[in-house]
């Protein structure tokens, strides 16, 4: 089996899974509880904070643990939106490319009458930091803008967008779920106000979290209960999956620019292999991107069948986000760049993570070929486009 599909998931570093169990057995007391075995689960929580924090350039005060990626993105924007409703600033900056857990945040709060903005991405899928900035409104109280997409792989200009935001004096969010680890990131460099991250994207367990905030940004629970987090997030913590994402992803950073280059070498000959495809188009910035990452386009065939027929012959791949992978709706991102319905259709995600080897990856090419070519040979759709019935778009 050759598993590609690391932006859905990661396998859980051996690392990672020694330490939750060791928790597990040993420090399976309460970290809110005054007793000893309590006191040690909160020693390893804290010890787990000031790990996180570091590699990441925080204070260990400015992490909240959360249950994921999701909930750390709900409660910053939810939090930047109530503090901007206490001044009458009711605007929010955002990009059509979003993770469902911006974009149905987003939604939410314009019910409640906050004016949201959202900016193309044109076709490589980047935002300008120009076109942020003429965006941005004496009643912006926020910007929200992902480190990194989900589907294509695309790197924002995060430094320069937060600079921005920093002299309009307006707050800046990141989603860097799937940054983190994968490439460099430093919150006080980037500029950035609030961060969210996901450990199981970074060999850490499913299920828990962090959130950054910057000192002096007072948060909204969305949450409430006890006073957990500092009051921030309700709920008795995760000690085991906490210890587990510090571990892995202390792992991952100190292995980054090795495992970074090894996949940006891997993945630029997939796209080299993949672009042989007749009618096949790279999805996002070929410069800017994921080192992991390859979404391609095939005209004439449809995801679903391409993916299941990949499945037969031992690869494991995605059509783009697994969180609407029940959704029949062509990717919102794909859409976001321009690409046509029946095209964003024919999609595929190639997520590979830092143990692929050229031969795994030959097959892949060789995979996609045949399979591609099979499923358009019986195809009406790539029937009238080779008959000129209908004109090529790829």
């Amino acid at each position: 089996m050759i598993y590609a599909d690391n932006a859905a998931t990661t396998k859980m570093s051996e690392a990672a899974i020694n330490t939750m169990l060791n928790v597990m057995k040993e420090s399976y007391g309460n970290p809110s509880s005054l007793y000893g075995i309590g006191q040690h689960a909160k020693e390893i929580l804290e010890e787990a904070r000031v790990k996180i924090a570091s590699v990441i350039g925080a204070d260990p005060g400015e992490i909240t643990f959360t249950s994921g990626g999701s909930e750390a993105d709900n409660q910053a924007i939810v939090s930047a939106a109530e503090l901007g409703r206490k001044k009458g600033k009711m605007h929010i900056i955002s990009t059509a490319i979003e993770h469902h857990a911006v974009l149905h945040t987003l939604e939410k709060l314009k019910k409640e009458g906050f004016d949201i903005t959202l900016l193309d991405v044109h076709e490589n899928g980047i935002v300008r930091p120009e076109e942020v900035e003429a965006a941005i409104r004496d009643d912006t109280c926020l910007v929200t803008i992902m480190y990194a997409n989900n589907e294509i792989g695309t790197i924002q200009p995060i430094r320069e967008i937060g600079a921005i935001c920093r002299s309009r004096n307006v707050l800046f969010h990141t989603d860097a779920v799937q940054a983190i680890a994968h490439i460099p990131v430093n919150v006080k460099d980037d500029n950035i106000d609030m961060l969210s991250s996901s450990a199981h994207k970074y060999h850490g367990p499913k299920g828990v979290g962090f959130l950054y905030a910057k000192k002096g940004i007072r948060l909204t629970n969305i949450i409430e209960g006890g006073a957990q987090e500092r009051g921030k997030r309700a709920g008795t913590e995760n000690v085991p999956g906490i210890a587990a994402m510090a571990e892995a992803l202390q792992e991952a950073d100190t292995h980054m620019a090795e495992n970074a280059a090894h996949m940006a070498a891997m993945r630029d000959k997939l796209i080299a292999g993949l672009r042989e495809i007749p009618h096949a188009a790279l999805n996002g910035d070929a410069e800017h991107r994921l080192p992991g990452n390859v979404n391609f386009c095939f005209e004439g065939i449809e995801g679903e069948s391409l993916l299941l027929l990949l499945d037969d012959k031992g690869i494991q791949a995605s059509s783009g986000s697994a969180c609407t992978s029940g959704s029949l709706d062509p990717s919102h991102v794909l859409l976001a760049i321009g690409r046509v319905h029946d095209v964003a259709h024919g999609s595929l995600r190639l997520s590979i993570g830092e143990e692929i080897t050229e031969e795994e990856v030959d097959y892949i090419i060789k995979s996609v070929k045949d399979v591609v070519g099979y499923l358009r040979s019986f195809s009406p759709v790539w029937r009238d486009l080779c008959a000129g019935k209908t004109p090529f778009i790829l």
